[in-house]
């Protein structure tokens, strides 16, 4: 089945950086588009990057110039770098796959930018 198991997440100073992955299994990984999700405490969850099958990427206006997705399809994973981190990036920082219709996601991973 897919499993999709974020890591990386951590408490950062403002203008840090973190790099997080997510390693993917159970489907073709090189075949899918994989995204980034974030949900701020009392936040609805919201997108933040999406990696294409040809790497082409798109993100989110309020992090774009700051973080960069990209994808290894040697190890099926997919990666979140993060720089010049500020304190409205707190969140739980989610990967996601649309795979057979269904919409699946990890389990989170933490991330907490404060002084």
């Amino acid at each position: 089945q897919v499993q999709l198991v974020e890591s990386g997440g951590g408490l950062v100073q403002p203008g840090g950086s973190l790099r997080l992955s997510c390693a993917a299994s159970g489907f073709v990984f090189s075949s899918y588009v994989m995204s980034w999700y974030r949900q701020a405490p009392g936040k609805e969850r919201e997108w933040v990057a999406l990696v294409t099958i040809g790497g082409d990427t798109t993100y989110v206006e309020s992090v774009k110039g700051r973080f960069t997705i990209s994808r290894d399809n040697a190890r099926s994973t997919v990666y979140l770098q993060m720089n010049s981190l500020k304190p409205e990036d707190t969140a739980i920082y989610y990967c996601s796959v649309n795979f057979g219709g269904r919409r699946y996601w990890g389990q989170g991973t933490q991330v907490t930018v404060s002084s």
